[in-house]
């Protein structure tokens, strides 16, 4: 309730912003003013309801009207964009106009058009793109895998972010996606839900219908910490057939070789689900092969310094909406796909969901499907 209390008074003044800057600096008047600022106001109470869906609001009623007012949010993003940019514009415009040119006032006034036309032109694009996980098919070479498990098939699925704005039919629809690959493994890679247990819950429960050879493993997100215990939610998991990985690792074994899948707290997390991969690979013999499950790329340094062969991640969403893709890499080593980081191949997914506005913008969704093979 506190966060959506100081989310609530942020998105006011940035309301009110909008209102200066579409309304009054354009000097439109009458039934078109009248028109922007009742948008502006129902935008604000419709972002309230998605903000506190699945956490204050019982998403039974509030989803509906949060996912409008996530995707009010997503605009309202590419609103404040495009008039930074006009501000920019405007002030070298001073520098060659004088401040009475009537031309000034018509340009504000075209530029502000072409902002609003564009900002619902990429939230409608990015709407359908959300809407539309795909499967991306990757293939993994390795030095260490054992040959008994060269083209393993294993299934990451990461950020679905059930709750505010996608339910049960969004989790069935990754569910059959998933099933239709025929995985060997199935990797659950953390933020999975946005919400508390109790409201929420039930639409993950599709997940227990996931299907592979070799079982269904995940780990915690950050977001599972933002709402309830993460723990609850990882009981919550367990109750569906899933396989926790609490700091700690299963044994896969083909024909007599083996390698290990091990599962670490996400980076974030607070105490007691701080991420130890020393007890995650506690009784792994030296140079056995480690696929290691932790939702942030940035796990994977520690990953290399335990000579951890494949670490699979997700958190990024590859951006989600640009032109955040371009600020990624300030906090994280790598966006998305393949990569390296010290003695550790990292895979990082753009995630099949969406947080926050179910939008994404140059950032398709998707469930990767990884072909592990011997190099």
């Amino acid at each position: 309730m506190i966060r959506l209390a100081v989310f609530g008074v942020l998105l006011a003044l940035i309301t009110w912003l909008l209102h200066r800057r579409l309304v009054r600096a354009t000097g439109l008047q009458g039934g078109a003013a009248r028109a922007v600022d009742a948008l502006l106001v129902v935008g604000y109470v419709l972002a309230l309801v998605g903000v506190g869906s699945g956490e204050v609001f019982d998403t039974a009623w509030a989803r509906p009207l949060g996912f409008a007012g996530w995707v009010w949010l997503a605009g309202v993003f590419y609103l404040v964009l495009g008039v930074l940019v006009l501000g920019v514009l405007s002030l070298l415009g001073r520098i060659v106009t004088k401040p009475t040119d009537p031309r000034r006032r018509t340009a504000l006034r075209v530029g502000t058009a072409a902002v609003a036309v564009a900002a619902t032109g990429a939230v409608g694009y990015g709407v359908v793109e959300a809407a539309r996980p795909g499967a991306n098919r990757v293939r993994v070479p390795l030095a260490r895998l054992p040959q008994n498990f060269d083209g393993l098939r294993v299934a990451v699925v990461s950020d679905l972010h059930i709750g505010p704005s996608r339910g049960a039919p969004f989790t069935q629809e990754i569910v059959d996606l998933v099933n239709a690959e025929q995985p060997d493994l199935v990797v659950l890679a953390g933020d999975l839900t946005d919400g508390t247990v109790e409201l929420v819950a039930a639409d993950v429960a599709p997940l227990r219908d996931l299907r592979a050879p070799y079982g269904v493993v995940a780990v915690s997100g950050n977001h599972e910490a933002y709402a309830d215990d993460v723990g609850s939610w990882l009981d919550a998991w367990e109750e569906l057939g899933i396989t926790v990985l609490r700091n700690e690792h299963v044994t896969l074994d083909r024909d007599g070789e083996r390698i290990h899948v091990a599962g670490i707290y996400d980076h974030e997390s607070p105490e007691p689900y701080t991420p130890d991969l020393d007890a995650a690979l506690r009784g792994r013999e030296p140079g056995e092969f480690v696929l290691l499950a932790a939702h942030q790329p940035i796990q994977a340094h520690d990953a290399s310094d335990h000579d951890v062969d494949l670490q699979v991640s997700g958190h990024t969403h590859g951006g989600q909406m640009w032109p955040i893709r371009h600020l990624v890499p300030l906090q994280q080593p790598t966006v998305e796909g393949l990569d390296r980081i010290g003695r550790t191949t990292v895979f990082t997914t753009r995630g099949a969901g969406t947080w926050g506005p179910p939008v994404r913008v140059g950032a398709p969704p998707e469930v990767s499907i990884l072909e592990l093979t011997r190099s």
